[in-house]
């Protein structure tokens, strides 16, 4: 087997595995039952869109196939802020309804 096939292979397998572990931490270090059904839906959204990119990568004709990384990388780049922002909201109320329960009882 030619060696640029194996280090391909080997690349994705291990790609494909960071992308595992991240999406597993991302969900387990939530803080709460909204933020983690968030993270969730987000995770599965995200690996959705990293499939289709890659199958319309790798199914489009050249030069077109190229031409996705423009709004591949402008996509990742507002949905990796609208996720860290809505965490963030998400963390906020969570925590000012639990300091609102406390103080109740």
């Amino acid at each position: 087997m030619h060696p640029g096939i194996i280090g391909g292979i080997i690349g994705g397998v291990i790609g494909v595995i960071g992308g595992l572990v991240g999406s597993y931490f991302s969900i387990k270090n939530t803080n709460g039952p909204k933020e983690r059904a968030f993270m969730i839906k987000f995770v599965i959204i995200g690996w959705i869109a990293i499939i289709v990119f890659l199958l319309l990568l790798f199914y489009l004709p050249k030069p077109y196939n190229f031409l996705l990384w423009i709004p591949y990388g402008f996509a990742l780049f507002i949905a990796i802020r609208y996720g860290n922002r809505k965490q963030r909201e998400i963390r906020k109320q969570e925590e000012e309804s639990k300091i609102g329960t406390s103080d109740k009882g």
